[in-house]
């Protein structure tokens, strides 16, 4: 982690004007081609849902302005951010499950799994010990949506970006999924989520390359 020093920041000016507003965020969702990326993953008995959580984390954690977060008055950047996902329980309830990121898809999904199977058992809504190194995740896998409002803490203006995907679809002989990012604008713009956008795609596109 390290402290970006505001009085040299490109973004200062940014940061400063957005920092003002009630509600200094953006939201943008777009179709995302997943046909090769689901074909592999089911050749290799993988979970879906894990696999959008790792190629999330890994463009997030290759774009600074994803790891890029506000703590009082400081701006600072974690040198790793980790998964945080949603996982729908008994009762139509849902649990907080974090996850620690790794690049290598193998290790991550072991890691996965086990946190997945402790959080089944033992539920919580806490994701207090992972503090702002966290990216939010949530699945929508009963509807296409085109659209999504993330809940969110304005006071202090919570920094940590949210993403969500939902239900996919058939568009000719391509499967399409809507996938949401939603940043804080006094830490990124468009063209970082731009950015992120063509990097998932690159990635979704070329499954063989890191899913081992």
């Amino acid at each position: 982690m390290k402290e970006i020093e505001l009085e040299t920041w490109p973004r200062r000016a940014h940061f400063e004007v957005f920092q003002k507003m009630d509600f200094p965020y953006f939201n943008l969702t777009a179709n995302v081609d997943i046909t090769a990326l689901r074909l592999a993953l089911r050749h290799r008995g993988a979970s879906f849902s894990i696999g959008v959580m790792y190629l999330i984390s890994r463009v997030a954690n290759g774009i600074p302005e994803f790891r890029t977060r506000i703590r009082g008055e400081k701006v600072i950047e974690h040198e790793v951010v980790h998964p945080s996902t949603t996982i729908l329980t008994e009762d139509d309830l849902f649990t907080y499950c974090s996850v620690h990121y790794s690049p290598d898809f193998p290790a991550f999904q072991a890691e996965a799994e086990k946190r997945f199977a402790e959080v089944r058992a033992n539920p919580e809504l806490h994701d207090d010990d992972w503090a702002d190194t966290l990216l939010y995740m949530t699945s929508i896998p009963w509807v296409s949506f085109t659209s999504i409002m993330h809940p969110i803490h304005l006071s202090p203006a919570d920094s940590v970006p949210r993403f969500a995907w939902g239900k996919y679809f058939p568009e000719g002989d391509r499967i399409k999924m809507p996938l949401n990012v939603h940043g804080h604008h006094g830490l990124m713009d468009g063209v970082h989520a731009g950015r992120f956008f063509e990097q998932f795609q690159e990635l979704a596109d070329a499954p063989e390359d890191y899913l081992g």
